[in-house]
Order: structure tokens, then sequence, then C-alpha cells
């Protein structure tokens, strides 16, 4: 038998009967529509940028099956994960992220279309951790991804599109660009078996956890002080006390044509070789970007480029792409959405249908409520003041049988005739 305990203090009688009073699940939100009004119109300010750069949208599953995430972060996620047996007794997991389903959407589908393919997404994710200011256990990322080119180009136009969606729902942060292609080769030189280890410490800035791993891996004093010396550079001399370092490998000269490049966007950045973003699967460049007044949680954007098909059971492929933590630039972005106008159909009992086919009418060019409560008059009138409404159509009928209907503005008081005609077309100006 199976016991299932509850909250006693959310329990009470009401009318006789035993009622529970039920909450929303931990580390999630409920938004009401000024909020959703805010919210939808940075989702198109950041959805109109991306289609206006070339790149289509997808959607993916809500849940997938949960090897597809362990496979490429490890059997360490699953504290992270919402997961569980499906009635086929499948191990299934809601996404806690949106890069790996939308490359196993490419392996399945898209293998043998023209390269490159350019996709944007925006969707829920869900991640079972301690929820704080700007963290939830359900979350919205908007994300880019470019597969089929491992170009500096693509590398470049991919930061150069965050920068710009973020402009565009006013946003200003401080753009880190770093190459782990550069770091890795270093890392190489201490063991390939240690690279995940060291790149985790190295992503969570722990220096202290980084030096005492090193020596319990008999790391050569050398190879750890260059990679200190390394993963510490920042600024304009990076790339040249990178060299000294590393030597003129291939990575150094990928990444000096990307800044190149960001220069020709015209981007403000700072080289850091610091970033290491803390997955295996990124392979070169990697990028961060800061904003205050978000606390310790203040990077909103983040990405880099990839190789994640052949994981899958594809073909090795070049890729690039970000996400954008959605719920983060939405507590910083000042929000000044236009407000919708919007018109109230006021009727009278013996006008009620007349009412409907007029409200249908003006549906198509606004905003149109009609009262459903049975209110009387006045309370039409104070409901539209509520509603914030700039005007109202009096269906009445003695104005009916003139072919005309009494618009009233709210804002002045002033109430005149008008036929349909005119309020449509004084709607359209």
């Amino acid at each position: 038998m199976t016991y299932r305990f509850i909250n006693t203090k959310n329990i009470f009688k009401a009318k006789g009967r035993i009622t529970m009073e039920l909450q929303k699940p931990r580390g999630t939100r409920d938004f009401l529509p000024e909020e959703m009004n805010k919210r939808r119109y940075i989702e198109n300010k950041l959805r109109g940028v991306a289609a206006h750069w070339g790149y289509g949208e997808i959607k993916t599953p809500t849940f997938e099956h949960i090897e597809l995430f362990t496979l490429k972060s490890g059997e360490g996620i699953l504290g992270e994960i919402y997961n569980f047996k499906d009635k086929g007794e499948r191990e299934i997991a809601l996404r806690p992220e949106l890069t790996a389903p939308v490359v196993r959407m490419y392996v399945e589908e898209l293998q043998r279309s023209p390269k490159p393919l350019k996709f944007f997404y925006f969707d829920n994710c869900f991640r079972y951790e301690r929820p704080q200011k700007g963290r939830f256990r359900e979350f919205f990322q908007f994300g880019v991804e470019i597969i089929g080119s491992s170009r500096p180009e693509s590398d470049a136009e991919v930061i150069a599109l965050a920068v710009e969606m973020l402009k565009s729902a006013g946003v200003r942060g401080d753009l880190h660009v770093g190459n782990l292609g550069i770091v890795r080769a270093l890392i190489n030189e201490i063991g390939s078996q240690h690279q995940s280890k060291i790149m985790r410490l190295v992503d969570k800035k722990d220096d202290k956890g980084l030096e005492e791993f090193l020596d319990t891996i008999h790391a050569p004093d050398d190879i750890k002080g260059k990679l200190f010396r390394l993963i510490g550079l920042h600024g304009e001399n990076a790339i040249h006390e990178a060299r000294e370092l590393v030597g003129d490998i291939d990575a150094i000269t990928q990444f000096k044509a990307l800044l190149d490049l960001l220069d020709v966007y015209g981007l403000e950045y700072q080289v850091d070789f610091g970033i290491a973003r803390g997955l295996d699967y990124y392979t070169g460049m990697v990028f961060e970007i800061y904003c205050e007044g978000l606390g310790a949680q203040n990077q909103v954007c983040g990405g880099g480029s990839y190789r994640l098909a052949a994981l899958f059971g594809g073909e090795d492929t070049a890729s690039t792409g970000y996400a954008i933590g959605f719920d983060r630039i939405m507590e910083i972005c000042e929000v000044n959405p236009e407000p919708a106008k919007r018109m109230v159909v006021v009727s009278f009992e013996d006008t009620r249908k007349e009412a409907i086919v007029i409200a249908m009418k003006l549906r198509e060019h606004i905003d149109t409520y009609l009262d459903v409560m049975g209110r009387k008059f006045k309370d039409q009138i104070a409901y539209a003041n509520t509603i914030g409404a700039s005007h109202v159509i009096i269906v009445g009928k003695n104005e009916l049988d003139a072919g005309k209907l009494a618009l009233k503005d709210m804002k002045t008081g002033d109430q005149e005739l008008v036929s349909m005609e005119e309020v449509v077309a004084r709607i359209n100006k």
C-alpha cells in the first residue's frame, strides 16, 4: 500500500467539505496578463532580429529520452533533471536545455540538407536546482544555432547576432570571448583523460581546486604554471601572450581571424581565456555576456562552437550556437510596450444580440470587450474604465433604429453618433 503525505496546514474545511489549498510547485511562476504582455513584447523583438538575419524557427518536444542528455553531459546530470518512466517503462526527461534536442533533430531529419542550417527557438526548460534570484526550476531560453560551418565567419555572426538581440531588448552587457581549442592544446600535454575534470574546475573559477587536482595527477610544474597564466589572460595582449605559451597553433590563427571579424562588426569585447563553459562538447570559440543588476547570476547569454552530431549517431558536424537566459533579461530590460487600444461594446437587455454582431465586426480591427456578466449599463462603463479602454460603443435601441452607434471617448467624455463604417475608419487611421 502506498501512502501520500501532504502538508496539513494547507487543509481546511469549507461548507462541510475537506479542501486543500493548492499552490504552484517551487521554482515555477505564474505570469498574469500585464507580465505576459511585456514578455511577448521582448520575445517578439528577439524573434524579429533572428528572422531578419535569415534564421528559421524550430520547435522540439518538451520531453526526450534521457540518454540524449546523459550522453552529452554524463550520469552526473541526473541530479539536475526532472526524469520519470512512462507507461512503456521508457526513461524520459523534461529537457534541461535545448542544444541537444536541436542536434538530435538535425541528425534524425536534416543531415542531407544543404549547409549551413540556421535555426532559432524559444521554449521552456526544466532543471531541479535550488531556486534563487534569476534562477528557476522552469525557465525560458531563446537560442540560435548554425549547423554545418567551422569557419570564423559563422562564429562571428553568432556572436554579433547575440549582441544585436540583446540590444533590441534594450540590454547591453560585457562581451567576453575565449577559445577552448587553445586551452585544450595545453591541457593535452598533461593528459587528455584529465581534460573534462580540469575544464570543469576552470569553468567554476576554482583555482584552489584546480591546483589541488593538478598536484594529485602530478602535472609537470611548467605546464601548471602555463595553464594558470593562460586562463588568467585578458585584454588586448592576450592573443600575443597565449601564442608565447602554446606556440603558433592553428587554434590561435582561427581565433585571431574571429577577432578581426568581430572588429568588422564593430563589437566591443574582451578576450578572456578563463571561459570554459563547463561542457565537454565545446571545441573552439566560446563567449559569454554579463550584465549588471542580476547579482551573482549575471550571465545573460553564453555559447560557442561545438561538435555533438557524431555523439548522437550522425556524421561529425561543426556547429555554433548560444542561449539567452530570457528570464534574466526580463529582470533588467526596460519594457515599455505601447498599450494596446481597447474598445468596449456596451449594450442593454434588449440589444445584447446586436451587440454581439457589432463586437464581432470590431474585433477584425481592434481588441474588443463585450459584457458576459449581465451587468447594468453604468457597471459596463465602469468596467471599461477599469481595463483602460480608449472608447466605448454604446448599442442602444434608438441608435440602432437610426443606423448609428454612440461612440464615447473615455478620456474626454465626449460622445457622438457615428456609423459602423466611421468607427472602423477611425480605428484604422
